[in-house]
């Protein structure tokens, strides 16, 4: 079908380069992992050709339209393809697979590229992510790391990796870490679209062969939804546990957070989510040891009031073998330390009992 002019979903890896012609705000919120944004119509102007139709004259509409895609190719092709041999293969895509796509790709073939439109545009690419995240997630065998907060989960993901495990990191992939002071320092989270197809993208890079490590997680990741059957093959998953002395997790936090340190009022922010779950008096009782900068004794309590309680009611409501897990201690936040605990999950994964398909 090279040749064709139209391709699918399922020929996404046969292409040089995938151009997304949807407007950049639509490019934002969720497109094709790799796409590159070379938009036939700008926000403004699409707004501009939509307001023109409706409360005008759809011929006016279509004339302004054509104008402005035609100008916008040009563009493209001057700033970006003029270079491009005559064998490039580019797929191009709108969000219905309907005129603006139509249009790029008649003028990159009437020039001689071998471009092609995806059928169905965006959509069916919508459609596709939405059918494998509910297909993949049980083909695969999961490793749970479980572990109370600041117990050093995430940087043994990180050795894992470098490790040569698979590992997929939901809360990276989300940019937040999964609590209540989870946001990252000048960083929104993607939208849940987006997080979808980074999500797929990393399954669908994985061996169903080999064991996939993952830290446990509960349904919501900040704003994000973890897909259904993806958190359900977790929770059915072996789990291998973390334990990490309360010293060394409020160093690491103190790390981690250390942005929260450097401005308290944002602090003071995060803090006001957890109004109607503690007693006013705590409250300002945590604000008042942040305004006198006792970190350590902070973090400590907000572990022992908060977070702790709340990780215990959630692991054993989700994670059906989190008692049965393999337990591994980290002694200190050094790389070395955390390549060795990456060593022994390695070594241990070898030792889980098969479970009704899960190794």
């Amino acid at each position: 079908m090279k040749n064709s002019g139209l391709a699918t979903v399922a020929q996404l890896r046969e292409f040089d380069e995938i151009v997304d012609v949807r407007t950049p705000s639509e490019y934002a919120e969720d497109h094709i992992p790799g796409a590159l944004n070379g938009p036939v119509l700008s926000d403004e102007e699409r707004a501009r050709v939509g307001t023109l139709y409706k409360q005008h004259s759809p011929f006016e509409a279509r004339k302004i339209g054509a104008m402005l895609v035609a100008r916008n190719i040009a563009r493209h092709i001057e700033s970006r393809w003029l270079g491009k041999p005559k064998s490039w293969h580019p797929l191009i895509y709108c969000w219905r697979g309907g005129q603006r796509s139509g249009a790029m790709t008649h003028i990159l073939r009437q020039i001689g590229f071998a471009a092609e439109k995806l059928d169905g545009g965006y959509k069916s690419y919508r459609h596709h992510v939405l059918r494998q995240l509910h297909a993949l997630p049980p083909k695969f065998s999961f490793r749970v790391l479980c572990g109370l907060t600041g117990s050093g989960k995430s940087r043994l993901l990180a050795a894992l990796q470098q490790a040569g495990a698979q590992v997929l990191d939901l809360e990276g992939i989300a940019r937040h870490r999964g609590s209540v002071l989870g946001d990252m320092p000048d960083t929104a989270q993607p939208s849940q679209k987006s997080f979808d197809s980074l999500v797929l993208e990393k399954l669908e890079s994985f061996d169903p062969g080999a064991p996939v490590y993952v830290e446990s997680e509960s349904k919501k990741i900040g704003q994000l939804r973890v897909p259904d059957e993806l958190i359900a093959a977790m929770w059915l998953s072996p789990c291998l546990r973390l334990e990490t002395a309360t010293a060394l997790r409020v160093a690491l936090l103190r790390e981690e957070y250390a942005h929260f340190l450097r401005d308290p009022e944002l602090l003071h922010q995060q803090l006001e989510r957890l109004k109607g779950l503690y007693s006013s008096d705590l409250l300002n009782h945590w604000r008042s040891l942040c305004e006198a900068q006792e970190w350590d004794k902070f973090i400590a309590e907000l572990l022992e009031r908060h977070y702790d309680p709340a990780y215990h009611k959630s692991i054993r409501g989700h994670y059906r073998h989190y008692d049965e897990a393999q337990r591994l201690t980290l002694n200190t936040l050094s790389e070395k330390d955390f390549r060795a605990l990456a060593d022994e999950a390695l070594a241990l994964s070898g030792k889980f009992i098969n479970n009704g398909g899960t190794v």
